[in-house]
């Protein structure tokens, strides 16, 4: 990442910096002051009675007439020259679109890693710190799975299910963004220090907290808005009933966002979270598919073409003969076994139910054929329907 490639000059992300930076101001504030205001350059450049008009006490409308968060901002950006992060305001396209929507979206973002991974198709995977072995399990291999289906996996690099999460994206060669309760310089919890230098290197680190800031308790519940609001949904895989997944949880339903969670063993704690969300109406998750299926048509819509792209795209010359067949029209020859099995059982003018079909494709676990069901939608040949139905395309 090229901190040159800012969307804003030197002078303008110093402003929205030592905006951020004044004391008591707060980001619901400072974000109404850029609503009526406009630009940070105009905020500083409003006099100590339009700022109290615009809401702010005294004390505050001082700080920020008095510019005194200047020295900070300055340091701010010498930290970011050092570390390779770089500065993603508000108004910069490449801001988050749906995080944009959110009751108080943050007004600045610290990233480091890849700048491309602000605004693809993110969904978050959360839990606690103290997972059981089939949480981890679960975290790894749903995050793997939603990976190579082409989204963003997002979590919060916290030791247990959140390293999970990223694990499972980073091994499946999928992307995953880390949104963080300190600065994105600060490796919390030091265990994952590994894992930090990886995303940096292959995912991205997300904060709104300023560089060198430190873990406090406060900030977790303060990111995590961030984590629910970023993507078009959450999963929850376990948590205790008032842990800070849930929390994650009920801001996604604050702010519109879709639930979803892992049942889990009954007499485990670890496993009240996720079932009470159950409960509550979240939707239940067995494997990567019972995501995939809710999500807007829009964004399902996408994600087939990206794959399809991905699927034509990145075979090696050795492949070109069955890339020209794909794109002519003659897949079914390139397909491997299952996928031919499962399109002999498909029908155009009669969808078939997942169930139906593990039933009448022989020597098939319920992995393999949702994977194939998946690579054939990619490549426009198999047509889901509402309630786990498929149809063949014409």
């Amino acid at each position: 990442m090229d901190p040159a490639g800012c969307a804003i000059g030197r002078e303008e992300e110093l402003h929205w910096l030592a905006l951020t930076l004044i004391p008591g101001l707060g980001t619901r504030m400072a974000g109404k002051l850029l609503d009526r205001l406009r630009t940070p350059q105009a905020v500083f450049r409003a006099s100590r009675s339009d700022l109290m008009a615009a809401g702010l006490s005294g004390a505050v409308a001082q700080s920020v007439a008095s510019g005194c968060s200047f020295d900070d901002a300055l340091d701010q950006q010498r930290k970011m020259a050092e570390r390779g992060a770089v500065a993603v305001v508000r108004s910069d396209p490449r801001y988050p679109a749906l995080l944009r929507e959110i009751f108080d979206p943050p007004i600045l973002l610290y990233a480091r890693g890849r700048l491309e991974l602000l605004n693809p198709f993110h969904f978050a995977v959360v839990g606690t710190r103290r997972p059981t072995t089939y949480g981890l399990a679960a975290a790894e291999k749903l995050s793997a799975d939603l990976a190579r289906a082409g989204l963003t996996i997002v979590s919060g690099m916290a030791r247990g299910v959140d390293t999970a999460a990223h694990k499972g994206a980073l091994s499946a060669g999928g992307d995953t963004v880390a949104v963080l309760g300190c600065g994105v310089d600060v490796i919390y919890p030091s265990e994952n220090r590994q894992l930090a230098a990886e995303l940096s290197a292959k995912g991205l680190i997300l904060s709104e907290f300023a560089m060198g800031s430190t873990a406090f308790p406060q900030n977790f519940p303060i990111r995590n808005r961030i984590i629910s609001g970023i993507g078009s949904g959450v999963l929850v895989v376990e948590g205790a009933q008032y842990s800070g997944s849930a929390i994650t949880a009920k801001l996604a339903l604050d702010q519109g966002r879709d639930v979803f969670a892992v049942p889990g063993n009954i007499t485990s704690k670890a496993s009240w979270g996720p079932n009470l969300l159950i409960k509550q109406g979240a939707k239940l998750v067995q494997d990567w598919n019972d995501v995939i299926v809710e999500l807007p048509p829009e964004v399902r819509r996408q994600l087939i073409e990206r794959g399809r792209t991905r699927l034509l795209g990145s075979a090696g010359a050795s492949q070109d003969a069955d890339q020209a067949s794909l794109l002519e029209g003659n897949t079914t020859g390139s397909l491997p076994e299952i996928g031919r099995k499962v399109l002999a059982v498909l029908q155009v003018d009669k969808a078939i139910h997942l169930d139906d079909l593990l039933q009448n494709v022989e020597d098939t676990s319920a992995s393999e054929l949702i994977a194939a069901l998946f690579e054939l939608e990619m490549l426009g040949l198999v047509k889901q329907l509402p309630g786990k139905n498929f149809v063949k395309v014409w």
